[in-house]
């Protein structure tokens, strides 16, 4: 399946970041929102995430709801792919970036499947 990450669309001197993975026939959008100053050791407290179509059309989860948290053992685990596109190593292309993007992509892949039901 072919994908588009978009990572860290922020307005300025916000605390919440946006990222989008667009794939071919759906979106999904991902909030996170951090405590602290962004430029100096931000906090990732909370992560959720929507699917949209690509003309923008919110879809229902499996309960009916528009968005999922992120929560638990899961919210941990979004923290460390997360963190890994923040990083250093990332940023300087020291760490092999497909593999960073793709680990990435597949944990929000899990939740998407987990959460929605895709026709």
């Amino acid at each position: 399946m072919n994908y588009k990450l978009e990572l860290n669309m922020q307005e300025r001197g916000s605390n919440i970041v946006f990222n989008a993975i667009i794939f071919d026939s759906f979106k999904v959008n991902i909030v996170e929102r951090y405590m602290g100053k962004m430029n100096f050791n931000p906090k990732l407290c909370e992560a959720l995430f929507k699917v949209r179509t690509l003309d923008d059309q919110l879809i229902n989860t499996r309960t009916g709801n528009l968005r999922v948290k992120i929560k638990g053992d899961q919210f941990e685990t979004y923290q460390k792919v997360s963190k890994t596109l923040q990083s250093y190593d990332y940023k300087n292309k020291l760490i092999n970036r497909k593999e960073a993007d793709q680990e990435y992509v597949h944990f929000i892949l899990s939740m998407v499947i987990a959460n929605y039901e895709l026709n």
